[in-house]
Formats: C-alpha cells, structure tokens, sequence
C-alpha cells in the first residue's frame, strides 16, 4: 500500500508492505540536493564519479542525498527507526512527523526508537527546537559501540575539524538522556521480531536491524551505501563521510551479499523513496532493484 495525502503544496508520503505480521512503513523524510562535493568519493576520481551518477540516470554534477525511515507495528506497538533530522535540517528534510501522521500514528504513540547510528540525519529528530523530547513515551536503544565513540570526550577534543560538529550534535541529543538510553550490541533481539546486525565502518558501530515474523524475513541496512543506485554498483568506492574504509567496504559486501543470496528484502535509509528493494550479484559489483508499489 502506497499513500500519498496531499496538505498545500507538497504531498506527505508513505509506503506500507507487511514482513508477516508485522507493518512496515517508509516514511520519507526529506532530500538535500547540493552540488557534487570534491573528493565525494576519496577512492575514485570526481569523473569516474560524475559518470556513475549520469549511468544511474541523475546529474553528473549534483549530489542528491534521500532520507527514508522505518516504523513498524510489532504485537501491538509502534516502533520507529531512526527519526531524520527533525527540525534542525534545511526546508527540504523534516518530513518525517507529518508522513508519520499522515499514516495514522501520533508521536506520543511510538514505544521504541531504535537507532542505527549516531549521525545527526539519524538522530536529531528525537528532540523538537525547545530540546523537548518528539517521542516523549518511547524507549530509546542505541548501539553501544557509537555510543562509546561519539560520546566519548577524549575522542572528541582529538577529532578533526570536519567531525566535531556530529559529536556535538551527539551531546546535544544525549546529553541528559545518558541514563535513560537503552544500550544493544550486535547480535542482541532488541524486541521479539527485531534483531542487530553488525553494519560497521561508515561509523564504529553502526547497526543494521533483521525484522522477521514467521519464515518472512527483511533488513533495515541503514548507510552501508550512499546511494545503492551508485555504491552497489561500485562496492569497493567509499563516501567522505565514512569512518573506516576497510571496515566499510567489508560491511557493504557482507550485507548485499547476504541480501542477494537470501533474496531478502532490503530497505536503506539513503535510496530513492520508498527506499526498498532486492539485491542482485552481477559480475563487477550488485544492482539494487527497487520493490514494485503494490
């Protein structure tokens, strides 16, 4: 089911599928379009890059970054994954609460937020512009690896210049959540139906999330693509804002690998809308194939 609620002039849009008996929802959460940064990617050249993007049919000289979230309805409960940049991003993104209402769920009714990994497009959405809590009734988990990098001072005071404003932006989400937040570590069921997935190198604990219900099986694969109409094609290319190459590129292969083998859905948080689709292995690299709107 694809729902597309028109208020003025930019349609809220949703798009729900069942993994057996759990409701998945896409929320799309906005888009930034600015122009192609040098050095994107720091493994290949910037024309190898525009080339790439020109094949996947979008501008050879923008990049256009997409923000789709998860919520789920598992035995009766609203869970929510990742929540976008919230207030705190430009006019294009903040998307997410009006596509959340859009498809019937009130912010006070989200009982889980689970967090992939502590970028702010992934976390700042857990607080309004007051500070207030967004989702004031809803358990917070969070990898605790990231946890332990990005809130960590001494990290923080000897990271360049370009990472200092991610670890602010940790703070101030965290800052006077420390003993509220629910910590997982990979491989742990943070709920029955939800399970972590070890997704490290774009950060040092970035998670993916398995969601299975009977024989029916998915995975949430957060940023181990930039965009997968690209990165999966070229699988050994990294982004800028990748925090360890061989960790990342290990990751990437791992998962898409698993993805395709397995046939299993796959949804990332930085493919076109709805941001769902399947995998398939070709000779140089993996294609993301885009799941039909039903």
């Amino acid at each position: 089911m694809t729902d597309s609620i028109v208020t003025g002039a930019q349609p809220h849009s949703f798009h729900k599928w069942m993994v057996g008996d759990i409701e998945v929802i896409a929320l799309h959460e906005g888009v930034l379009v600015h122009d192609m940064p040098k050095g994107f990617v720091p493994n290949a050249s910037d024309e190898e890059v525009a080339e790439a993007y020109a094949a996947a049919g979008m501008p050879r000289d923008k990049l256009t970054i997409t923000f789709t979230a998860l919520a789920l309805r598992v035995v009766g409960k609203i869970v929510l994954i990742d929540t976008g940049l919230g207030a705190f991003g430009p006019p294009t993104t903040g998307r997410l609460l009006g596509n959340l209402a859009a498809a019937g769920i009130k912010p006070a009714e989200v009982a889980t937020v689970i967090i992939s990994h502590l970028h702010g497009d992934h976390i700042l959405g857990l607080r309004d512009k007051d500070g207030a809590l967004v989702f004031p009734n809803a358990e917070i988990y969070v990898p605790n690896k990231d946890w332990e990098f990005w809130m960590d001072d001494a990290k923080m005071a000897a990271a360049p210049e370009a990472m200092k404003g991610n670890f602010g932006a940790c703070r101030q989400v965290f800052g006077t959540l420390a003993d509220k937040v629910r910590h997982y570590a990979w491989d742990d069921e943070i709920m029955p139906g939800l399970t972590d997935v070890r997704a490290n190198g774009h950060t040092p604990g970035m998670s993916a999330i398995r969601i299975a219900s009977g024989d029916a099986v998915m995975m949430f694969v957060a940023d181990i693509t930039n965009n997968p109409l690209v990165f999966a094609r070229h699988p050994d290319w990294l982004a800028m804002f990748d925090i360890d190459p061989v960790e990342t590129i290990a990751t990437r292969k791992r998962i898409l690998d698993l993805a395709a083998a397995e046939k299993m859905r796959v949804s990332f948080y930085h493919a076109p809308f709805p941001a769902t689709g399947y995998i398939v292995k070709t000779a140089t690299g993996y294609e993301f194939l885009p799941a039909l709107w039903q």
